[in-house]
């Protein structure tokens, strides 16, 4: 249950902010650290338990058939992130408090941020690979609200779209991914997975998987060739930036990689794909941030720069490669949140980042100036620091490689050079923003900031400090156990030691360094070669790269839809008939074994009546009224004919959703133009039409009967024998909706709501023409409101809610239940709104109808969770038999309680549109016209 705080905490902490929003920024602050801080004491609780090789785990059935669970497990590598996640948090949370404005939205931005936490936190510690996806999809919602947090910049906006459709793109082919992963392991467990190895390598999918895979976790971690993103979310406000490369989204990719390193690592098509993109990524990000006047840009091509290191390393398949990947993210999480935060002062004290500006500010901030180059030079890989023990490990391991053959020796050399830029581009961080002359035109004269702004970077600094000089005391067992974690096994020998003695790692290290300062002192030259180059603003090439998908979407969209509705039904039936037309060839006989019912005068009829009705439908289409209550006919014998079959549930239901739906067409009719515009009555077209709809209904004819002739395995007899035992009623279909597929049921009536609530919206700002005669110019009557209609109306109100409630209490053992009644009492209250109008209604029954929406759902959704209070399913029901003198035996049922959610739902969403739609006829915004 531990693990199960870790992720629970920070998620009830969410609304913490938002609900004391007046408190003051810093009541603000130290509340919203207050449950990460929570979650990271229960999370060191843990420690020792982890450290001893033990797997805490956490779950809870959901769908078990479908093998969905809450699945939490906190091993090595989940642990180390956790940390991580909520220690550097904790760090962010202060740093935003003295970093925002007076003019941001603390408490929002704060929220976002626990969303944020919560959504990587999931990430590590899920142990179901489609909550590990659902999860990651939160890390893309969650990033895009923090990077466009400074909305009304176009900057913010652009850079959230993208990192939104880059990753959300990653997003689904990981999806692809991990169902196949599933198929071909038979499991969705993480922990099952990671044993399988073997049977996921010798897969036929193997290859498409892997495809798949990578392309979700290198468009998250901004790999080569999607690395342009990354620097664009820097528009996002420093403390996210801080956040969001050292420990949040950009690393849930890498964290994916060493993750799944068990089980698809140690392929040659592995070694190839990942290393030699890890390579690629490396050298262009380290490439550019020498060349970017941006302090926070500089910084952002940097971690993608890194972010290809340790792809490289899990690339290399080695063990000893795979522990110095986890070491690097550790020492690039520290010096990486710790170099952003100074960048974040510097900006906030000078008011710029612009480098050609920045200089000697070494100056007027001296504390802040040593904390920053310390860090840059962890990020250098200078001795005595965390950076240069994990950039050796990087150089050794590119020595103990042979797969590329005799071009093996390209790596090495390669990584060198990747470790000069680095180099290079951290010396011009520390010597253009801190020396380098006298400030140019900055804004406001630059100064040490608030104390406690600065204390999450002199943290982080002498982190830096002590794993670089104590690397053993600091992290080993941490480092120890995140790397079995990610081996899944025994962890090789390595060592910490700060001092190795003279060998090829350090003199590559040295070679590193010496060659930096040669790229730095010569940058003048490196300039004037790169200017030789057209730049490209990735934003604009994006943007018009998403305007040509635009502009060809539309003219496709044209091409189909030309505001035709017989064209858009002529292709729409013909794709369905080409789609159908396999299977149905395949079909040798039509007629199965299935005795078939003999055809009396009552079936005649009312075939021979549907058959007029739909006729008349068509042929009178301009008639809309006509049209409308042959339709209502249509209805009406598909009502009968289900209690004829024996299902008086669909044939209620089928009832009251027909008048409803009459309702909401004769509310729509109203405002529609009074004439039909002309059909296309071209032989050729009608011929056509005629054609294809004739052969699309020989189709559905064939089929049906096909399937009526046969008698095919069914699910019915369990839900016959379990329906009293197992949900404690009789009325089959009911407790199949209140309890075996309460969850269908819930959704449905989720979705329900949402779409009134957007018709609703709809509604609020629409402008309708009301015609003031009808379409033979006779105008409307002056009584709105008849009489003899209030009358009847007011005296059928009790009756209509007296059956309503009997339809509702009945529904658990006869026909009935929640959903018929919730149609019975909106429509005897609909017909009161149009026999006395709206306002009449409004003061004498003054209805909130979200708020019985959500209070529907609520009390739905609440009586699925108290099952869980009893250590059963959600929605599970509990029944039992009372009595009562005069009343007799009874029986009581859980299950009456959600029913009764979805009674209060149907209520309200079905008023909410039909009496916002007739509201329209009083509104003062109609325009009226005249015929």
């Amino acid at each position: 249950m531990s693990v199960f705080w870790i992720l629970l905490l920070p998620l009830v902490g969410i609304l913490l902010p938002v609900l004391f929003a007046r408190a003051g920024r810093t009541p603000v602050a130290w509340l919203t650290a207050l449950t990460p801080a929570l979650a990271l004491a229960v999370l060191l609780q843990q420690a020792p338990v982890v450290f001893s090789h033990t797997v805490p785990v956490y779950s809870a059935p959901w769908v078990p058939l479908l093998g969905l669970e809450l699945s939490l497990h906190l091993d090595g590598l989940a642990f180390l992130f956790c940390l991580l996640i909520l220690g550097i948090g904790l760090l962010v949370i202060l740093y935003a408090r003295y970093y925002l404005s007076d003019r941001d939205n603390m408490p929002l931005f704060y929220s976002y941020l626990l969303f944020f936490m919560v959504a990587m936190l999931g990430v590590v510690l899920s142990s179901n690979l489609l909550q590990l996806w659902l999860f990651w999809e939160l890390t893309s919602i969650s990033s895009f609200l923090l990077i466009s947090f400074w909305w009304h910049q176009t900057e913010a906006r652009k850079g959230a779209r993208m990192a939104l459709t880059v990753t959300g793109f990653g997003g689904l082919a990981l999806l692809a991914a991990l169902l196949l992963i599933g198929h071909v392991t038979g499991t969705y467990e993480l922990r099952e997975v990671l044993t399988m190895g073997e049977v996921l390598r010798n897969s036929e999918y193997y290859y498409a998987i892997l495809a798949l895979f990578l392309l979700g976790a290198f468009t998250k971690s901004a790999q080569f060739p999607f690395h342009f993103w990354l620097p664009h979310a820097m528009a996002a406000p420093t403390p996210v930036s801080a956040y969001l490369h050292s420990a949040t989204m950009v690393k849930a990719g890498v964290f994916l990689l060493a993750r799944f390193y068990p089980a698809l690592a140690g392929t040659e098509a592995w070694f190839v794909a990942v290393s030699l993109t890890g390579m690629a990524t490396m050298l262009v990000g380290a490439y550019i941030a020498l060349f970017k006047h941006d302090l926070k840009g500089l910084l952002a091509y940097s971690t993608v720069s890194h972010l290809g290191l340790i792809t490289l390393l899990l690339g290399l398949g080695t063990d000893l490669a795979a522990v110095a990947a986890v070491f690097h993210i550790i020492n690039h999480a520290v010096f990486k949140a710790s170099l952003f935060m100074a960048a974040g002062i510097i900006d906030h004290e000078s008011g710029t980042r612009d480098m050609r500006k920045l200089n000697g500010l070494w100056k007027y901030m001296p504390w802040t100036a040593t904390l920053a180059m310390v860090a840059a030079s962890s990020m250098a890989g200078v001795p005595l620091l965390n950076g240069f023990l994990s950039k050796e490990m990087l150089f050794s391991e590119t020595l103990d490689q042979s797969t590329l053959g005799a071009l093996s020796w390209w790596i090495p050399l390669l990584a060198t050079a990747g470790g000069a830029f680095a180099v290079a581009y951290s010396l011009r961080f520390m010597h253009d923003v801190f020396f380098n002359g006298e400030p140019i035109n900055l804004p406001r004269t630059p100064h040490e900031p608030p104390r406690y702004m600065r204390v999450p970077v002199e943290v982080l600094v002498v982190l830096c400090l002590l794993v670089g000089i104590f690397p053993q005391f600091m992290v080993g067992d941490l480092l120890n156990t995140a790397s079995m974690a990610v081996l899944q096994g025994t962890v090789p020998q390595y060592s910490l030691a700060v001092w190795h003695g003279f060998n090829f790692p350090l003199l590559m290290s040295a070679l590193a360094i010496a060659g930096g300062l040669t790229l730095y002192i010569n940058r003048r030259h490196l300039f004037d070669f790169q200017m030789l180059f057209v730049e490209h603003d990735a934003k604009y090439v994006f943007d018009n790269m998403v305007k040509r998908l635009i502009a060809g979407v539309t003219r496709l969209h044209q091409w189909l839809d030309d505001g035709s509705l017989q064209r858009s039904m002529f292709l729409l039936i013909l794709l369905a008939l080409l789609v159908s037309a396999g299977p149905l060839f395949a079909l040798v006989n039509t007629v199965g074994s299935h005795p078939q019912l003999p055809i009396n005068w009552v079936v005649g009829f009312c075939a021979m009546m549907l058959i007029i009705a739909t006729f008349v439908t068509l042929w009178w289409s301009h008639l809309r009224l006509v049209a409308l209550i042959a339709l209502s006919v249509v209805g009406l014998i598909v009502s009968i004919a289900f209690a004829y079959f024996s299902a008086p549930d669909l044939a209620l239901t089928q009832l009251s959703v027909e008048v409803v739906t009459i309702l909401l067409f004769l509310l729509a009719l109203f405002f529609l133009p009074q004439k039909s515009p002309t059909l296309d009555s071209k032989l050729t077209i009608i011929v056509r039409d005629f054609s294809v709809a004739a052969l699309f209904g020989s189709v559905i004819g064939t089929v049906c009967y096909a399937m009526l002739t046969r008698s095919p395995d069914t699910i019915s007899d369990f839900f016959v024998e379990n329906s009293k035992p197992g949900g404690g009623g009789t009325n089959v279909v009911n407790v199949i909706l209140v309890d075996f597929r309460g969850f269908d049921t819930l959704g449905e009536i989720t979705v329900l709501g949402i779409a009134a609530l957007g018709i609703y919206k709809l509604l609020a700002q629409m402008l309708v023409y009301m015609p003031s005669a009808d379409s033979k110019g006779f105008r409307w009557s002056k009584e709105r409101h008849p009489f003899l209609l209030a009358v009847v109306s007011q005296s059928l109100l009790p009756l209509a809610l007296l059956v309503s409630a009997y339809i509702f209490l009945r529904g658990h053992n006869m026909p009935g239940g929640g959903f018929i009644a919730g149609l019975i009492t909106a429509i005897a209250l609909i017909q009161q709104y149009v026999a006395h109008g709206v306002e009449w209604m409004k003061e004498r029954m003054p209805i909130n109808y979200l708020g019985l929406i959500a209070s529907g759902l609520l009390i739905a959704t609440l009586s699925g969770l108290g099952s869980w209070a009893f250590g059963r399913n959600f929605l599970t029901t509990w029944f039992d038999y009372f009595y009562l003198p005069l009343v007799g035996k009874f029986e009581l049922a859980s299950a009456m309680v959600f029913d009764f959610g979805v009674y209060l739902t149907v209520i309200g969403a079905t008023l909410l549109i039909l009496a916002n739609l007739g509201k329209l006829t009083t509104s003062e915004r109609l325009k009226v016209g005249s015929n």
